[in-house]
């Protein structure tokens, strides 16, 4: 198991079924697009940032030695909300398309809220999919959200990047609404075989938010005639990035054996991708089994359900009073 140090943190803070009718199946190819390795750029994007704005490590420095306390004291200056229970999250939805595949519908974008409340809330059908971990499992985060709006932007852009041009109107984006009070989301066809990405907190509220591969927004099982990616099909990715954006880190800490600043997540020694067979173990020091199922790693999304109580700690903390997204509270 992992323990969390303040000095580490500062340092490491450098940064389908067979039977199917022919009919059926034409309706899924047109519905698919093509499959991509899961890669989220949170941690090559932030590294980034921390080039341009000299300022963002101290901030982030401090937001680490915050969760630190608050993680120790498990409160920090009071109760979360008035109930003491459940943060409820705005959030934007932003669509950037070039074509009616990229323009998804509203009942795709509404899956996803949909699968980010199961997921957040521990009540995603598939969170007992194993015991491996129950006594480490977050369950309930109290952690909930709601659409708010959804704004619609063509362009004659067909690949966006990691620059963040998505959020900007000055550079054919959508600057993001209200991002001080709620979380923007932006769907968008990414380049280089990107899923998605995520702005950890302490950076700039003008880009601040989650961007997501179109054809990973939202579930085919909630919604199959939307347009869907193979394997990242079922909402998982917004999951991921969300956990990023609620200054989660990937669970091997972005480097091997790395850290990842939770306690109750054993050391992994890279990322692991698709399902990994049971009982597989990581090759750092104690050789611990590996929590592939964890959101915050980059199995696929049928594989990948659930957080850790130390997680929903450290995501709590963001929102506690001093922290750095108090501010939707």
């Amino acid at each position: 198991m992992k323990k969390l140090s303040v000095l580490t943190a500062a340092a490491l803070m450098l940064l389908v079924s067979c039977s199917k009718s022919v009919s059926d199946k034409q309706q899924e190819e047109e519905n698919t697009v093509e499959a991509t390795t899961r890669r989220c750029a949170s941690y090559e994007v932030l590294q980034a940032k921390l080039k341009e704005d000299p300022s963002l490590q101290k901030r982030m420095d401090e937001i680490e030695a915050f969760t630190a306390r608050y993680v120790a004291q498990k409160s920090v200056n009071g109760k979360l909300e008035a109930d003491g229970i459940t943060m409820t999250i705005p959030v934007y939805v932003n669509v950037l398309y070039s074509n009616a595949a990229e323009n998804i519908s509203d009942a795709q974008i509404q899956s996803q809220i949909d699968v980010l409340n199961e997921d957040y809330a521990g009540s995603n059908g598939d969170v007992n999919k194993t015991s491996t971990y129950q006594t480490v499992k977050a369950g309930n985060t109290n952690i909930r959200f709601t659409l708010a709006g959804i704004i619609r932007k063509s362009t004659t852009i067909t690949s966006w990047g990691t620059n963040d041009a998505m959020k900007k109107s000055s550079q054919g984006g959508i600057d993001p609404t209200n991002p001080t009070t709620s979380l923007n989301m932006w769907s968008c066809n990414l380049g280089s075989g990107l899923l998605g990405y995520a702005q950890f907190p302490g950076g700039s509220t003008a880009t601040d938010g989650v961007v997501i591969l179109y054809s990973a927004f939202g579930s085919r099982a909630k919604v199959p005639s939307g347009t869907f990616t193979s394997t990242y099909d079922l909402g998982r990715t917004a999951t991921h990035e969300v956990g990023h954006w609620l200054n989660l880190r990937h669970i091997w800490g972005d480097r091997r054996c790395g850290d990842d600043f939770v306690g109750d997540t054993p050391a992994h020694d890279g990322a692991n991708y698709g399902c990994p067979a049971a009982g597989a173990k990581s090759a750092c020091s104690g050789k611990p089994l590996e929590m592939n199922m964890n959101y915050m790693d980059y199995t696929a999304d049928a594989c990948m359900y659930m957080f850790t109580a130390g997680q929903e700690t450290r995501m709590r903390a963001t929102f506690a009073a001093g922290g750095p997204r108090a501010s939707l509270r």
